[in-house]
């Protein structure tokens, strides 16, 4: 006999969802295909969430979830930091590609509360490595984290002219590199 396992199906749902958003966006997905994906119906999709909106909301959400719970800050160390975020984005371009049209669609009015906790945070950590000395002090805290992430994840980016420039066996030690500078400048 066959037990029920609702999380283990809301699993299988919201992988179905990240494929079917990081393939097609959001207007272009089905509740039909998607539900293909996963293996279940389309009614069960329609039981855990009112539509198309609200599951595209909720994937963005658990991988947000799962970024903060799987890479988390050390500002003592933010070249590692950089680098194990460009490692994540490479393992799981789907990941990326998704974040991309939710940035399209959603945009900056989207900012959730816990994406907003989450940053609170990691400025406050590096202001404190700042007060340490491990991390410079020419900008504030805020520009080192946008500079940081932005380093981390570009070439995750569509920008395939900037991609040929450097070989993808040389972009991760980049990446460790440039955030190395970044926060070794030498304070004025």
């Amino acid at each position: 006999m066959r037990t029920r396992n609702p999380e283990a199906k809301r699993q299988q749902l919201f992988d179905a969802a990240l494929a079917e958003f990081a393939e097609f966006g959001l207007a272009g997905a089905r509740i039909d295909r998607l539900a293909k994906r996963a293996g279940v119906s389309a009614g069960l999709v329609y039981s855990f969430y009112k539509g198309k909106d609200e599951l595209f909301d909720a994937v963005f959400g658990m991988i947000v979830d799962t970024t903060v719970a799987t890479v988390p800050l050390d500002a003592d160390r933010l070249p590692d930091y950089a680098a194990q975020l460009y490692d994540a984005g490479l393992a799981h371009p789907e990941v990326m590609r998704f974040l991309m049209w939710y940035h399209l669609l959603r945009g900056e009015s989207a900012q959730r509360a816990s994406v907003a906790e989450s940053m609170r945070t990691k400025v406050e950590a590096i202001e404190q490595a700042q007060q340490r000395g491990t991390v410079t002090t020419t900008m504030p805290a805020t520009h080192v984290l946008a500079l940081v992430l932005t380093v981390a994840n570009m070439w995750h980016q569509p920008a395939e002219d900037i991609a040929r420039l450097v070989p993808e066996s040389q972009r991760r030690s980049l990446v460790v590199d440039a955030v190395t500078a970044l926060i070794s400048s030498t304070d004025a």
